[in-house]
């Protein structure tokens, strides 16, 4: 009863110290070594950077699962065929992408990645040759051997 008493008198100073606890003062977890997995949907991250920017629709077929859904920075909810479509006729096009992972958790065969992004946009684009800030969540599963993104969801920023 003594222990459980000193304990919240501490939690308590420490609550009003503004430092509720260990993690108050720590923003980040501790520096850790990266997974194996965590390694491969990393990478697997830059090579769809990678295809937007060499306007490759088959990277991008191969590294999105035939099921992937998208709610775009449009705010619309496209399938992988409408994203190809939109790619193979020239609508969607990326001129600069600059991608940021914030957030990487690995939960058994399913990853979720999260974070910024800077692009600018070209192609028949609306906001072509505009440079966007967004937000981004990404969910990776394992299939048929490799990691596919199954969907993502990504917003502008607004200025």
């Amino acid at each position: 009863m003594k222990k459980a008493l000193l304990s919240m008198m501490l939690l308590a100073l420490m609550t009003a110290a503004g430092t509720s606890s260990v993690f108050a003062q720590t923003p980040h977890p501790p520096t850790r070594e990266a997974s194996p997995i965590e390694t491969e949907v990393r990478r697997a991250n830059t090579e769809e950077v990678d295809a937007f920017l060499h306007n490759d629709p088959r990277a991008m077929d191969r590294l999105w699962s035939e099921d992937f859904v998208v709610t775009n920075p449009l705010n619309k909810f496209v399938t992988k065929q409408q994203v190809l479509g939109m790619v193979h006729a020239g609508v969607l096009v990326i001129t600069s992408y600059d991608r940021q992972i914030e957030y990487l958790r690995v939960y058994g065969d399913t990853v979720i990645a999260a974070g910024n992004e800077t692009v600018v946009w070209g192609g028949k684009m609306p906001n072509a040759g505009k440079t966007e800030h967004l937000r981004f969540t990404g969910i990776w599963m394992k299939q048929r051997g490799h990691w596919q993104e199954v969907a993502r969801h990504a917003n502008i920023v607004p200025q």
